[in-house]
């Protein structure tokens, strides 16, 4: 007999514990994630010092989870680092992220590996985020999807001496090698 579970929305994920644990509803499933492991977050904190140097120049605000993205009622998803260019900060709310950020980068991880690559990569592309970075502490590489009408296009993958620019903020370029320092 298969058992028909009904689909979880932003109301129940607000139901859950504060646990330290991370928490997303991908088409309306339940995905929890452990905490990430301590070269995982010296990456994100390299993403995020990165991204400052384009916030101080005004292109926007960055954001490091636990932050909710709500993509849509079944889709809340909380990225390792996303970026919301000026012109889109009304969609920054006071609890959660209410729409697609420009920029979303997420930190690869043994347990989120296929599910950044695939499902979520096909969210984000689904709901208009206009790039996704996705780094890779295991092979020290960035690749990055641009959103064109037919879905993401990526380049790379880019590495140590390899620089990167965003079309977002094209005069703050990224050297791969600073990424992947501890």
């Amino acid at each position: 007999m298969d058992v028909i579970r009904p689909a979880l929305s932003v109301a129940d994920l607000a139901q859950l514990p504060d646990d330290g644990k991370r928490y997303e509803i991908l088409e309306g499933a339940l995905v929890v994630s452990p905490s990430p492991r301590p070269k995982h977050q010296r990456i994100v904190l390299n993403c995020v010092e990165f991204l400052r140097a384009a916030e101080r120049r005004g292109y926007g605000q960055v954001y490091v989870a636990p932050l909710d993205v709500v993509l849509d009622d079944l889709n809340v998803t909380e990225p390792d680092v996303l970026f919301v260019r000026s012109e889109r900060l009304e969609i920054v709310r006071e609890s959660n992220v209410q729409g697609a950020p420009d920029l979303i980068i997420e930190v690869l991880s043994p347990s989120t590996r296929e599910r950044d690559r695939g499902l979520k990569a096909h969210l984000y592309a689904q709901y208009g985020v206009f790039e996704y970075w996705i780094a890779d502490p295991d092979t020290e590489t960035l690749s990055v999807y641009r959103l064109t009408p037919e879905g993401f296009v990526r380049s790379g993958p880019y590495h140590a001496g390899d620089t990167v620019t965003s079309p977002l903020f094209a005069d703050v370029p990224l050297a791969v090698t600073d990424l992947f320092t501890p």
